[in-house]
């Protein structure tokens, strides 16, 4: 009984579905083919009575093609307008109504954004508009398809950009950044496309403007225009606008507990619901920038290749997986042929008291002292350093997966956290507290009760301890932000990243006077 009832319902249902998609297609062919009288009521410009969807169409191809160097993604633009027979939906759904011209306003402050309002070219779309708007400005047909679609193509081309900008940053830090790891979106042709389907423009253009705090509080600072202590006006808003830029990447944390570990501030925060739960100092990696210049140096970077120093950290994301309690230390060759084979060179006990074994060929080397290691191979040995008080990785590692071979550890050279610049490492985070980030990780418990009894015990073994539940970890680079009182902090440009940035920055950014008009 229950089926021929629904028979019965679904027909009369298909039935609607069908009259309502047909009035659909036919009222969008209304709309097309009564193009000229609509342009006509709204402009009372007798030009447009005599305007087609067929002709308008012909020349828009022509200018598409003309336009194609000078917009910045023609083959969406040209795919989109092709596919829907080249239907002017800017010039007929928000001229008229003002959201052009209110486009065009927001575009004129994308200084407060650090940006060159010029890239959005509202002066042009503001002056093709007041065409449209004056009933004698535009002299013939074939002007007026010219402008609409000169003035669709702008508007498109200016809409897409300056919504890549606010919800993506102008630049990818994968491009500018050798040593960049950190997943980071970046728009491709469905978020873009959805500039053509937009109703509420006002709506639209409020909802992309960047919410996060930091990004509001450095926004009223550029604003302000004021000067950091201890440094210039331009440097402080150099500081500034590649912050801005840093936070428009879609790169941020998205999960409610998490590490982060920021570079220039030698500093780990263990994240929960946006608190920080723990942190600690932490040393990084040896930078190009060691002397903490606060200076627009360029670091010879003026073909504007990022060329980093060998040892500095990266900036990535991964999981925490694992630890390794009491690790064995696998020396990487780099070091090995840099600093242990100098060290033995000059020391023949140096190996021993420092608790590090030979091999060769995979078989350990039972009198390394006897080797002349001022003549050795650089790469015909391999060296491992054993668990104990002088490992330099000391009580425990934190592993994660990534490319560059780095983890976060503990460290017997406490007296680098001392220091007020930190970037001391080979590479790898340097951690002044591993066991309360153990803790942190694993909780209260047996697990964690095992780890400090490991970590306390003179004759270690080596232990590896999966992480229950992976730890997302972030290794970001950032020089300016609000603290808890909305105080601006500063750091010193370590690794000379912020340089880099702002010189790739440079064609974009909004001029002093552009600035000053804020």
């Amino acid at each position: 009984m229950t089926r021929p009832h629904i028979k019965q319902v679904a027909l009369p249902v298909l039935f609607f579905l069908f009259c309502v998609l047909t009035l659909t297609i036919q009222s969008c062919k209304k709309k097309r083919s009564d193009l000229g009288k609509q342009l006509y009521l709204k402009t009372q410009n007798k030009v447009f009575k005599d305007a087609t969807p067929e002709g308008l169409a012909e020349v828009f191809k022509k200018v598409l093609s003309e336009e194609k160097a000078r917009i910045n993604n023609p083959k969406l633009i040209n795919a989109f307008y092709e596919h829907n027979n080249y239907d002017p939906v800017f010039v007929m759904d928000h001229i008229f109504n003002g959201d052009v011209d209110l486009t065009a306003n927001y575009f004129e402050k994308a200084n407060e954004h650090g940006l060159d309002p010029k890239m959005f070219k509202a002066d042009q779309i503001k002056a093709l508009v007041d065409k449209f708007q004056d009933k004698k400005a535009i002299k013939n047909l074939d002007e007026a398809y010219r402008d609409i679609a000169e003035l669709e193509i702008l508007t498109a081309n200016s809409l897409i950009n300056y919504s890549n900008a606010l919800q993506y940053g102008i630049l990818s830090p994968r491009k500018i950044y050798a040593r960049y790891y950190t997943a980071t979106k970046r728009p491709d042709s469905s978020s873009m496309s959805k500039i053509f389907h937009i109703k509420n423009m006002k709506s639209y253009l409020d909802s992309i403007q960047p919410k996060d705090p930091q990004y509001l509080m450095l926004q009223r600072a550029l604003a302000g225009g004021g000067q950091a202590k201890g440094i210039s006006k331009e440097e402080t808003m150099r500081y500034i606008v590649v912050n801005m830029e840093r936070l428009r990447w879609k790169n941020k944390p998205g999960e409610p507990e998490y590490i982060i570990v920021n570079i220039p501030d030698y500093r780990l925060d263990v994240m929960q619901n946006g608190k920080s739960i723990l942190n600690m100092k932490v040393v990084v990696g040896e930078g190009r920038n060691m002397d903490n210049a606060n200076t627009l140096a360029v670091y010879d970077e003026s073909d504007k290749k990022d060329r980093p120093f060998s040892r500095e950290t990266p900036q990535l994301n991964s999981m925490i997986h694992s630890v390794q309690v009491n690790p064995v230390w696998n020396i990487p060759q780099s070091i090995a042929s840099k600093e242990i084979m100098v060290e033995a060179a000059e020391d023949p006990y140096y190996l021993s008291n420092k608790n590090i074994d030979v091999y060769e060929n995979g078989k350990k080397v039972e009198d390394p002292e006897t080797i002349d290691w001022a003549t050795a191979s650089k790469d015909k040995y391999e060296f491992k350093q054993r668990p104990g008080d002088d490992n330099s990785l000391g009580k425990i590692k934190f592993l994660f997966n990534n490319r560059s071979s780095v983890y976060l550890h503990d460290t017997p050279a406490k007296n680098g956290f001392n220091q007020k610049m930190r970037a001391l490492s080979h590479g790898c985070v340097r951690l002044s507290d591993p066991q309360a980030l153990a803790k942190a990780i694993f909780g209260e418990g047996a697990t964690y009760d095992k780890i400090a009894k490991a970590m306390s015990e003179d004759n270690p073994e080596p232990t590896t301890i999966d992480v229950p539940k992976k730890m997302p970890v972030y290794i970001t680079y950032i020089t300016c932000w609000a603290d808890s009182t909305g105080t601006l902090q500063y750091r010193p440009d370590v690794y000379g990243l912020d340089v880099i940035l702002y010189q790739h920055l440079q064609k974009f950014l909004a001029t002093n006077d552009q600035l000053a008009a804020l």
